[in-house]
């Protein structure tokens, strides 16, 4: 049984389902617009459970998930969302222990993701040419206690990165093909690359550029959501769905002398 502890986050769902996201504190509360609800009533409590505001005005009490976390986070771009962040994290292989770099930092949607797959034993190093974009997401990522599993770095990726050999990275910038071969320089051999971009051009261009610099394994793909209203007697697509959100590109880095290598024909 889940138990709640002070500073601990708690998800709370309303009526309607209005969601709010909340951090433990002994002696505080939250203000909703169905009432307030005392942390004390949840601390000590419970987990999975019904919890009532001073108006009482039933709320679920429940764990939050990484999907809840990335779409609670105060957002100053346009944020990967969970749809693609889930397939994101499986393709490049992220669990714990594994080394990430990331570019940029946006929000930190991704962020948030990437330091929950790889914590505790893993690091994310997470880079942004933005000052202000970045300062976002690092008080985002202090908002959900993941914050230790980041570096945050300034910088103008075209100066390339300060790590060599990790297991994966992601380029969430415009013109991703502009940084491959930095993104060569920080992989490890087998390493695994993702990108995503907006439109079709972008796509062409950043394969285009993963073939001349010997990247293999090249998967494009587009992910789209269709959410249902769970009404028994009136089962139907909602209404409003996330749609095209962009297109995902996947490929490993392959050693330049076994490109070379498969490229050539055989010896007569």
């Amino acid at each position: 049984m889940s138990v709640a502890q002070e500073n601990n986050l708690v998800l709370l769902i309303g009526p309607r389902g209005k969601r709010f996201i909340t951090r433990l504190k002994a002696g505080a509360s939250l203000h909703t617009h169905k009432g307030v609800i005392q942390h004390d009533a949840l601390i000590g409590q419970p987990l999975g459970r019904q919890v009532k505001s001073h108006l009482g005005e039933p709320f679920l009490a429940l764990e939050p998930s990484t999907h809840d976390l990335i779409m609670n986070v105060r957002r100053h771009t346009q944020i990967i969302y969970p749809k693609e962040a889930g397939y994101i994290l499986l393709k490049m292989n992220l669990y714990s222990g594994q080394r990430v770099i990331e570019a940029g930092s946006g929000s930190g949607a991704l962020t948030l993701a990437m330091a929950r797959a790889v914590a505790p034993g893993g690091q994310v190093y997470s880079y942004e040419s933005r000052p202000e974009m970045q300062r976002n997401a690092i008080r985002n990522l202090q908002r959900v206690g993941l914050d230790d599993y980041v570096e945050f770095k300034i910088r103008d990726i075209a100066e390339g990165f300060d790590e060599t050999d990790v297991d994966a990275l992601f380029l969430d910038v415009r013109t991703p093909w502009d940084y491959l071969k930095q993104t060569r320089e920080a992989l490890k051999s087998g390493g695994f690359f993702g990108s995503l971009v907006p439109t079709t051009n972008q796509v062409s261009d950043l394969i285009a550029g993963l073939e001349r610099h010997h990247f293999g394994d090249i998967e494009v793909a587009e992910l789209l959501l269709r959410q249902y209203k769970p009404v028994p007697q009136r089962l139907r697509p909602a209404d409003t769905m996330v749609g095209h959100t962009g297109y995902l590109i996947f490929a490993r880095k392959i050693e330049m002398e076994e490109a070379s290598n498969e490229a050539s024909p055989p010896m007569p």
